[in-house]
């Protein structure tokens, strides 16, 4: 537990700094948006790229991997969809409890990995994101349609964001590059490689500084519904999963890592933007934030 603790303590602490800035507004004015825009759309976009461009992808078992995650992901969509209707929730809090129980958080993600197990932990940890952001944000997108939340103009904004997702293009660029056998030439290299270092940790502190702690006296049947789904029954799948194919030590922590991470910020937003519930995901965002810090430790303990 010491070792967990040491590696993950830092990003929590990050975390926790950037909820103290953000509760007393420093820095000001739209700062942090700027901020999270530059990270969404440059930094972390060049970290995938300069990870995966040279990186020996052939040591990762990309389709035990895949079936882990995505089968565990695919799984608990299905059920979801299935006990709608026991949940008994409207279509804006369904869509809100369905992103809270699938979207992960890629930056403490991949901070974690690295925390872990190094540049090999990024290296999994960076095929774990090219598999899961196209899957997670269809299955998203496909949910406020079925939900009805979606007007047509919407819909076509939503799924010309789809395309346009600035993680899914780094994934792709990366890979490409890799199997091109180009890489990352000359100085090109060493750029790339400078901006991805700054992701992460500006990554971390705008992930405290969503955080809403009003929200947290919420606590209804769709906060209980995604938290377990999230923090409790996807990481013990995930787990079972990765013991039955066999995963290596290093692609097991991540695949747990991924499938325990807390819910993505920027769920909040797509909640505001596509007809879902605001304030249950600002709920969830904060609720799973603060949780994982204690549950992420155990579960890796655990696998350990």
């Amino acid at each position: 537990m010491e070792g967990v603790a040491s590696a993950l303590g830092p990003l929590f602490l990050l975390i926790l700094l950037g909820a103290v800035l953000g509760r007393r507004r420093q820095p000001g004015g739209d700062f942090w948006p700027q901020m999270e825009r530059l990270i969404y759309f440059l930094l972390f976009p060049a970290m995938l790229i300069s990870t995966l461009a040279s990186a020996d992808v052939s040591q990762v078992p990309v389709a035990r991997l895949a079936l882990t995650l995505l089968g565990a992901m695919g799984l608990f969509a299905s059920l979801l969809w299935l006990l709608r209707g026991r949940l008994r929730l409207g279509p804006p809090a369904f869509t809100s409890a369905f992103q809270g129980a699938l979207r992960f958080n890629t930056y403490v993600g991949v901070a974690g990995a690295a925390a872990l197990h190094g540049g090999a932990g990024a290296t999994v940890a960076a095929v774990a994101v090219a598999l899961m952001v196209p899957v997670v944000n269809v299955l998203c997108v496909a949910s406020f349609i079925a939900a009805g939340t979606l007007g047509a103009s919407s819909l076509g904004r939503s799924l010309a964001a789809l395309v346009r997702n600035p993680l899914i293009l780094g994934c792709l660029i990366g890979i490409a590059l890799n199997l091109s056998g180009i890489g990352l030439p000359g100085w090109s290299g060493a750029t790339v490689e400078l901006l991805g270092r700054a992701a992460l940790p500006l990554g971390l502190v705008a992930v405290g500084v969503a955080l809403r702690p009003a929200s947290l006296i919420r606590l209804d049947r769709g906060v209980w519904t995604s938290n377990l789904v999230k923090l409790v029954l996807m990481p013990a799948l995930v787990l079972a999963l990765a013991l039955a194919l066999g995963l290596d030590p290093v692609s097991r922590d991540v695949a747990l890592l991924f499938a325990a991470l807390p819910t993505a910020t920027s769920a909040y937003i797509l909640a505001r933007q596509l007809g879902g519930d605001a304030e249950l995901m600002a709920a969830l965002i904060t609720g799973q934030t603060l949780l994982a810090m204690l549950t992420l430790p155990l579960w890796l303990q655990l696998a350990g």
